[in-house]
């Protein structure tokens, strides 16, 4: 839940890592991603379990934003899981599906088509970027 409060960082290490130009870039992308849907199944295992814990006041994910993230999750259903990778949404997103006992294949293969996703663009926009400045 590190990204929800300070976003963009795994972006930003990623850009800087594909500008060296000193590793592969399937491999930096696969473990980019890898380590994104790792921290959102964790958020689903947490909201898994979260009548547990929910109500404390310790915990990172307020009210609100699980008020606007349950609200979107049954408006939306499933689909909502594709915009797991945008800052400050993301995480109540795969931690609200957690909560409401969404199976855990379709939330994986959802979330990983995002967070995956997203790195990709960041990949083309990087290269794009260097071919025209």
């Amino acid at each position: 839940m590190v990204a929800t409060i300070v976003p963009f960082g795994s972006e930003a290490f990623l850009v800087s890592l594909i500008l060296i130009d000193k590793y592969n870039v399937f491999i930096l992308l696969f473990a980019a991603s890898l380590g994104n849907i790792l921290g959102s199944v964790l958020n689903w295992i947490c909201g898994y379990y979260s009548i547990y814990f929910i109500r404390k006041k310790w915990f990172p994910i307020s009210k609100k934003k699980m008020d606007k993230a349950s609200f979107y999750f049954k408006k939306y259903g499933k689909w909502t899981l594709l915009f797991s990778w945008v800052p400050f949404i993301g995480d109540p997103i795969t931690f609200v599906a957690g909560s409401f006992k969404y199976s855990f294949l379709p939330f994986l293969i959802l979330v990983s088509i995002g967070k995956t996703g997203r790195y990709i663009v960041v990949y083309l926009l990087t290269i794009w970027s260097t071919s025209i400045f």
